[in-house]
């Protein structure tokens, strides 16, 4: 298959990998022409996912038109507020049998429609060609070939075939026909994980933490199912609820990202760091532990710096000791197995 992923950061990037790991003629399409050089020329993109070796085989451009018009699979990966307007200039050149497979999250600016709803409007046919490919996962992980779990939404047919695409030893993806549930679940759990940073950040403890969680999952299902997303607990007869659901979507897939990047920094993390953090969308934890990975392997201290350049007000506080690190070295060898980091 001839698939073209639009978006060259990190989850682009471990998409367009995963793609052509397992056999795809793949194309990414990058903004950047000087970037997509780097890629094309030395196999790793130098600025997302740096040290990860990608396939030979994957190609980068810059080209929008050459890269859509060639595409039987075009999976958008932008930004949530660049969706609509890269899927304007990209729709005309797309082939009337291409399959949209979209992994962007996040709710638009503005009008406040999903990402689904925003394809629905741009892409002909949307209703029969267009599915949604979610969490939970991290893009360095699914890089590396760590094993990974996603959940495809939309209608049958199409969403089967966009998960056959990606769908290899290490990567399952599973169906759902609750494309609502599942975008608002994936998007709407970011509101919770700030939450969450706040009240680690200003030292409120794991009840508050654990309060926001439980009356988040509560808040989005309400709020899911109000819009449309479907809602059982019929989980013996229908187990692949376990995911589609909007309640065990929120719990499993929508919010699992939350409890995955939570899990990073709980409170041993942290004592063993001697620091507090304060997290902002997404929870900093994977540039967290790279950072701090980075400076015990070179033994040299961390300055204070934020998370994100567009997330500036968001500082991790970073570990300057040595005996500091030398916990963490233990703390990360122990807690996270993190082959090739410390």
């Amino acid at each position: 298959m001839r698939a073209t992923v639009l978006g060259g950061g990190s989850w682009g990037t471990a998409l367009a990998t995963q793609l052509a790991r397992v056999g795809h003629d793949t194309v990414m399409w990058d903004r950047n022409p000087e970037r997509c050089e780097h890629i094309n020329a030395h196999h790793q993109n130098p600025r997302y996912l740096k040290g990860v070796d990608l396939p030979e085989s994957l190609k980068a451009s810059a080209d929008l038109e050459g890269a859509v018009s060639r595409a039987e699979l075009l999976v958008p990966v932008v930004p949530s507020h660049a969706l609509r307007g890269v899927l304007e200039r990209a729709a005309p050149h797309l082939s009337v049998d291409a399959l949209v497979g979209c992994a962007t999250k996040g709710i638009e600016d503005g009008s406040l429609k999903t990402m689904h709803e925003v394809l629905t409007e741009i892409v002909p046919g949307a209703e029969e060609r267009v599915s949604m490919l979610y969490g939970p996962s991290f893009a360095l992980e699914v890089a590396k070939g760590l094993p990974t779990a996603v959940v495809v939404a939309g209608p049958d047919a199409t969403a089967h075939a966009s998960a056959e695409a990606f769908h290899g030893p290490q990567f399952r993806c599973y169906h759902t026909e609750d494309t609502i549930g599942v975008c608002l679940g994936g998007s709407l759990k970011n509101v919770m994980a700030i939450a969450c940073g706040v009240s680690d950040g200003v030292g409120l403890g794991s009840n508050a933490r654990a309060g926001i969680i439980t009356r988040g999952l509560a808040e989005v299902t309400r709020l899911a199912v109000a819009e449309g997303a479907h809602f059982t607990r019929d989980l013996v007869n229908d187990p692949a609820n376990i995911l589609t659901t909007v309640e065990f979507a929120a719990r499993l897939e929508g919010l699992r990202d939350l409890g995955l990047e939570v899990e990073v920094l709980d409170e041993p993390a942290l004592e063993a760091l001697g620091m507090r953090a304060l997290l902002g969308v997404g929870l900093q934890a994977p540039v967290f532990v790279e950072a701090h990975a980075k400076a015990a392997r070179e033994d040299a201290p961390i300055e204070t710096k934020s998370a994100r350049p567009r997330a500036d007000e968001i500082e991790l506080h970073m570990v300057r000791s040595r005996e500091a690190r030398a916990r963490l070295r233990v703390h990360l060898g122990e807690r996270q197995g993190l082959d090739g980091v410390v």
